[in-house]
């Protein structure tokens, strides 16, 4: 896997949008402690390089945060759309209905928001964390994660210690679900890295109320 994005000599070939989804049922699930698990499927969306290219043209968001004694700039730009916001690219609405649809019966509800984060070069990164801003700090549910752009890792390790880091390298198009007891038990990151990589933008679809 190449560190920079590089697109499909598929998409270089075809005019217009080709947008095409692996079937769901080709996950691979990662059953981790406590009742969390991992669901991961590379390639899951093919041709999407426009939905890439959509999604860096958005109105993105630099936010600043408090940080021990100091208000330091996130590392990264943000950009949050309610259920009731019009996703900037279908393939980003049929994704969601395509997820909706495959976790139904585990989930028990829709995943409705989606959370973007654009990961500008390798400076830009997301420290240790679980998704607990909700109801998730309670209750077992889910996020996917759909990736675009230039390949970054995310890890996951356990609260508890006493286990390895997981290191999952996303690239162009993967997906990721993370479900159980996943942000309550664990955390992820996607560090930092000194390699030469362009940008990645993290696609985070949630339940209502998950943050």
């Amino acid at each position: 896997m190449s560190n920079s994005y590089q697109p499909s000599m598929l998409d270089l070939m075809t005019s217009g949008p080709a947008v095409g989804f692996a079937p769901l049922a080709r996950l691979t699930r990662h059953h981790l402690t406590a009742g969390a698990w991992a669901d991961v499927l590379p390639g899951w969306m093919s041709g999407s390089d426009e939905v890439f290219e959509t999604l860096l043209g958005i109105d993105w968001r630099a936010e600043r945060r408090k940080m021990y004694d100091d208000v330091v700039d996130v590392p990264r730009l943000l950009r949050w759309f309610g259920g009731d916001e019009t996703l900037p690219h279908p393939a980003l609405t049929s994704a969601k209905s395509l997820l909706n649809a495959h976790y139904a019966a585990e989930l028990g509800e829709e995943f409705v928001t989606a959370g973007m984060c654009l990961y500008r070069d390798g400076r830009d990164s997301v420290a240790w964390h679980g998704d607990t801003h909700g109801r998730s700090a309670r209750h077992d549910t889910m996020v996917a994660i759909v990736s675009f752009g230039s390949p970054r890792n995310l890890l996951l390790r356990p609260r508890s210690g006493n286990h390895e880091t997981l290191r999952f390298p996303l690239g162009h198009g993967d997906l990721i679900v993370m479900g159980g007891s996943c942000q309550r038990t664990w955390e992820h990151a996607i560090p930092k890295t000194a390699r030469p990589v362009g940008p990645r933008v993290s696609v985070q679809f949630r339940p209502r109320g998950v943050a």
